[in-house]
């Protein structure tokens, strides 16, 4: 039978006590438990659009650039 194994996240308490998040089928008998403390991740913000747009890298085109392509692309449409 191949051996197979399964991360469930739990607690520790009275330094023997361990307490798991959610149940493990199939796995009754005998267990080998390795412990690793969990450090808790950082809490995230979500950034504003101002936000996001400043942390781009910049770009490298110029304005009078820009202005050209918008001109350009104006003058190709039509009254219709």
């Amino acid at each position: 039978m191949a051996e197979h194994a399964l991360i469930v996240r739990g607690r520790i308490s009275n330094s023997r006590h361990i307490e798991l998040d959610e149940a493990v089928p199939g796995m009754d008998g005998e267990v080998e438990v390795v412990v690793r403390r969990v450090t808790a991740p950082e809490p995230t913000r979500a950034l504003d659009v101002f936000e996001l747009i400043s942390a781009g890298a910049p770009g490298t085109r110029s304005r009078a650039d820009i202005d050209r392509q918008i001109a350009d692309e104006r003058g190709s449409w039509s009254d219709g």
